[in-house]
């Protein structure tokens, strides 16, 4: 059995983290799928998704992180292609990734107890962005 759901968020950009975990398990818990896996997909070239322990603490860490690897007041070859100083952000996000797969047990993802799944909005201003989540199984 095949579901499919999305999620939309409207974000700040700047390394916006969003914790999603709550809304990736109502479309598994809707799609009555027990056991089998969740493919968890950001729509866009300049975020991306990942599992972390979501406390304030450790997402300024992962904010100080990014910034150091890949800062935002570099001057990217991009930002002359669009004039949009948005080079950092796609970076960020090819790194980071655009999705993830993760396990679907006993009707839930099957996730570590400190451990959530967050979408990241690198992107240099605010965003309506959309989350596609696909559970196969059964």
């Amino acid at each position: 059995m095949v579901f499919q759901g999305e999620i939309k968020l409207s974000t700040e950009g700047f390394c916006d983290v969003k914790d999603i975990t709550n809304e990736v398990n109502k479309i598994v818990n809707k799609s009555k799928i027990k056991e089998g896996i969740v493919v968890i997909s950001a729509i866009g070239s300049t975020a991306g998704l990942t599992t972390i322990e979501a406390d304030q603490n450790l997402i300024e860490d992962f904010k100080d992180f990014w910034e150091k690897l890949i800062p935002r007041d570099k001057n990217y070859r991009h930002n002359q292609t669009w004039g949009d100083d948005n080079g950092f952000s796609h970076l960020r996000a090819s790194l980071l990734g655009s999705s993830l797969n993760l396990i679907v047990r006993e009707g839930q993802v099957f996730l570590g107890t400190w451990q959530q799944i967050v979408f990241v909005d690198f992107d240099n201003r605010p965003r309506e962005r959309k989350i596609v989540v696909k559970v196969v199984g059964e």
